[in-house]
């Protein structure tokens, strides 16, 4: 092996040593940016490695690539808020799912010695692809194409340009799995004979997999969509590994897999979160959005509407304030004003403490990443199993834009979508204050029995504008 050759492969074993300890740093929110810091590092190894070698002919459109895409992520990253990451992580999936999938492409046209142009219209190729190669070809470019079309289509639902309610049809999950059998016969089919299989079957197989993505997305509700985005991050990661095996790129092997089946844990562990199945998710349309779950609400019921007045004068009384976001957080980008409440009363000796639920929001750690971007400290966050018995001890629960998860209904109503979800106690505490636009249900599309118990007063309107009302009465009153 030449020295530059060995020079590389060191390099990519460094980058891979960095991705797992990026990984083993992201398990843990006091080591997050550390972690974030392993894999910056190991990904600028790993490209600067890819750089060096001699397959490359000509640096312009590489050159010219890097400065159009860094300009236009560098564009992205300046204007989009942190409360539209969820969008902003569906998009950048879609367009690694294309990358994946179009270098898959031209990677075919390559072994198979032949033009676009002539592969539609002859329908046959050369002889230079082997099983091994076409099998990962074939895997490359249809789970790209499901990432590709399915990530926009997530980005279109949380972004509301597509309905959040679950789109349906007659027979979809049939149509559905015997699209993705159809695509795995196609594949064999290539892999069993990859010299004289016909052309058109490759691009058959990409379009199922384009195909695929919309019909597969379209029909999961709002209330699954982070689980939807930890899935296709997994999809994006082995078609990323099946890349590396096309091309012999031992670096996108093993961070292709490391993303693909860090995804795929994380997708099942948000399900067990939820309570609900992976294949009642995936094939179950649950989930309705924010104006779909009307027809699921009953007779108007009284409920509690409470003035910032009346909620200040609650917390101000208080020696214990836990804190619930939710996904109205985000939408009002009320995270700092969370922060200057919760200074004002630490300042009068109250005790505050933030209660994060796995699926709160519309992606994994939705919660966590907003509240870091308003400088909370780490230490005040607590899962659902380190503080959901503390809700009986606590004399104020401050409920910002949340729903589901503090709905009773789901320990207690065995007919609701919910039941059997873990929740939050928040019903056990002293007095409940919650904060939403309107009485609508959230994403299952299902009343909340907290809105009216009677502990519980309901403060209408913008997250951020009643939080920072609230922050004027507390300093207020405490002089």
């Amino acid at each position: 092996m030449a020295p530059l050759e060995l020079l590389i492969e060191l390099a990519y074993f460094v980058a891979s040593i960095l991705f797992i300890l990026c990984l083993r740093g992201l398990s843990s929110p006091e080591q997050a940016r550390r972690g974030i810091f392993y894999g910056e590092l190991g990904m600028l190894i790993a490209v600067v490695a890819t750089l060096a070698k001699s397959e490359i002919v000509s640096y312009e459109w590489i050159i010219a690539g890097i400065v159009l895409g860094g300009a236009i992520g560098t564009a992205i990253s300046l204007r989009i808020p942190m409360t539209k990451m969820p969008e902003r992580i569906a998009f950048s999936h879609a367009f690694g799912g294309l990358a994946t999938s179009l270098v898959g492409v031209v990677e075919f046209h390559k072994l198979k010695g032949i033009t676009a142009t002539t592969a539609i219209l002859a329908g046959e190729g050369g002889h230079h692809l082997d099983r091994i190669t076409m099998t990962a070809l074939g895997f490359e470019v249809f789970l790209g194409g499901i990432t590709f079309t399915g990530s926009i289509i997530a980005f279109g639902k949380l972004q509301g340009i597509i309905t959040g309610a679950p789109v349906t049809w007659r027979a979809q999950n049939v149509m559905n799995i015997g699209a993705f059998f159809g695509a795995l016969a196609l594949l064999l089919y290539q892999v069993v004979l990859p010299s004289t299989a016909p052309v058109w079957m490759f691009f058959t197989l990409y379009a199922t997999g384009l195909a695929l993505g919309i019909l597969a997305v379209l029909p999961i509700g709002g209330a699954d969509m982070p689980v939807v985005i930890s899935l296709l991050n997994s999809y994006a990661g082995l078609a990323a590994c099946a890349m590396g095996f096309a091309l012999d790129s031992k670096i996108l092997i093993i961070s292709g897999a490391l993303d693909g089946s860090s995804g795929f844990l994380l997708s099942m562990m948000m399900s067990k979160a939820m309570n609900r199945s992976f294949s009642n998710v995936i094939f179950g349309a649950f989930g309705t959005g924010d104006s779909g779950g009307v027809a699921q609400l009953g007779p108007a019921r009284s409920f509690n509407e409470a003035t910032v007045q009346d909620a200040a004068a609650v917390l101000q009384a208080a020696q214990s304030v836990i804190v619930v976001p939710g996904y109205g957080m985000a939408v009002s980008q009320a995270q700092h004003a969370v922060r200057d409440l919760a200074a004002a009363l630490e300042k009068n000796g109250t005790e505050v403490r933030y209660a994060i639920h796995p699926v709160a929001g519309r992606m994994p750690g939705h919660m966590n990443v907003l509240l870091a971007e308003a400088n909370i400290s780490y230490d005040a966050l607590f899962d659902l199993d380190m503080i959901n018995d503390d809700f009986a001890r606590t004399d104020a629960v401050l409920v910002v834009g949340a729903n589901d998860v503090v709905n009773p209904a789901a320990k207690t109503d065995k007919t609701s979508p919910i039941y059997g979800m873990p929740v939050f106690n928040v019903e056990q505490s002293r007095s409940v204050i919650v904060l939403k636009r309107t009485m609508n249900p959230g994403f299952a599309g299902v009343e909340n029995e907290l809105f009216f118990q009677p502990n519980t007063m309901m403060v209408l309107g913008d997250a951020k504008k009643t939080i920072q009302g609230l922050v004027a009465e507390v300093k207020g009153g405490s002089h």
